[in-house]
């Protein structure tokens, strides 16, 4: 380890000076130091006691967003490999580590949204800790569809069929070389959040999952804070398991278009979608997820999932800001899905 100096902030010196006296007495680093501490994590610096320490540390302080504006900063500079697409798409963020119960709507909902007009991006890595469960990788590849992509073939997927898919071993890899590191923690780490705010597509708008109202501000800050990534609209909303899938009920949705801040409610009943979470569970999440997408985008499935996955596209469609409501964009998912765009769009998707 680097020897410490006034200048220099190793992960032991942060600990014992700034943040690891606790969860109340505790400091927030300044960007200078956080930006340096990931660096060292990144070059595998730091002996893994210390890092161990340092991840439990950020979890219960909580990283403020000047924190995590660093911590991405860093990740662009030192392992994001970006893979520009000239469509401009939506980047959708969701938990690497996956679902375990419920069905995986994204990769349809990506391909409906895609076929109305609205290019969409999406990026996971393979069994990701702490859940290690299915993520959009999983799906894809049940579905056929090509997944060990280098960022230059997502950006031409994406240009292509205005759906791509951005592996994180390739577009991310200093990242996913943490994964081992990350497994032995038992928690979720930043990393976990990080990883989601990656877009190796450099997308102007962003959608992402939360928990709580305040995590959805904190990620709006986030990249309002940040100097490598310039979003101009963030749409952040309660996701089923934490996943980018609108969950059966209400779902919180908050809106960031050039700083200005909204939130709303999604009732699903208002779009007469009757059903609960336990409607959306499935057995296998890759497999059954793989066939569901299939028989919806095809017409062949008109149930409970054929809503999700429409309410989800439309979702979407109006994060991208290609609509003015979910109701129009809806009506846009809707058309996609009946006039065949869909399908055809999902077939070139297997095909590329």
């Amino acid at each position: 380890m680097v020897e410490s100096t006034r200048r220099e902030w190793p992960l032991k010196r942060l600990m014992t000076e700034i943040i690891g006296s606790g969860p109340k007495s505790s400091e927030d680093m300044t960007r200078e130091q956080a930006m340096e501490a990931f660096r060292r994590i990144l070059n595998d610096i730091p002996d893994p006691t210390t890092l161990g320490a340092f991840w439990l540390a950020n979890r219960w302080k909580r990283n403020t967003p000047e924190e995590l504006a660093a911590y991405i900063d860093v990740m662009a500079e030192e392992s994001v490999s970006f893979g520009v697409p000239s469509c401009d798409p939506l980047d959708c963020g969701a938990n690497y580590d996956g679902k375990n119960t419920s069905a995986l709507l994204g990769v349809g909902a990506g391909v409906v949204a895609g076929a109305a007009g609205t290019p969409v991006v999406v990026h996971s890595g393979e069994r990701v800790p702490t859940q290690k469960a299915c993520a959009y990788k999983h799906v894809l590849d049940e579905l056929g569809v090509r997944t060990a992509l280098c960022p230059e073939e997502s950006a031409a997927m994406t240009d292509d069929i205005g759906f791509g898919f951005y592996y994180q071993p390739h577009a991310n890899p200093e990242v996913h070389a943490l994964t081992d590191r990350r497994d032995q923690m038992g928690v979720r780490t930043f990393v976990n959040t990080i990883e989601t705010l990656a877009n190796p597509a450099r997308a102007n708008a962003h959608l992402g999952s939360f928990y709580h109202l305040p995590y959805a501000k904190r990620i709006i800050d986030t990249f309002a804070a940040s100097e490598q990534y310039d979003v101009d609209r963030i749409v952040m909303f309660q996701g089923m398991e934490g996943y980018d899938d609108v969950r059966p009920g209400s779902t919180k949705v908050a809106v960031s278009t050039d700083g200005e801040l909204e939130d709303f409610d999604i009732e699903t009943a208002e779009y007469g979608m009757d059903m609960t979470s336990d409607d959306l569970a499935v057995p296998d999440v890759a497999a059954d997820s793989a066939r569901i997408t299939e028989e919806v985008v095809s017409g062949d499935r008109t149930d409970e999932f054929a809503d999700a996955i429409a309410l989800n596209a439309a979702l979407r469609i109006y994060a991208r800001d290609d609509a003015d409501t979910i109701d129009e964009g809806l009506v846009m998912a809707r058309e996609a899905m009946d006039d065949g765009r869909a399908a055809e769009t999902l077939a070139a998707l297997k095909a590329f």
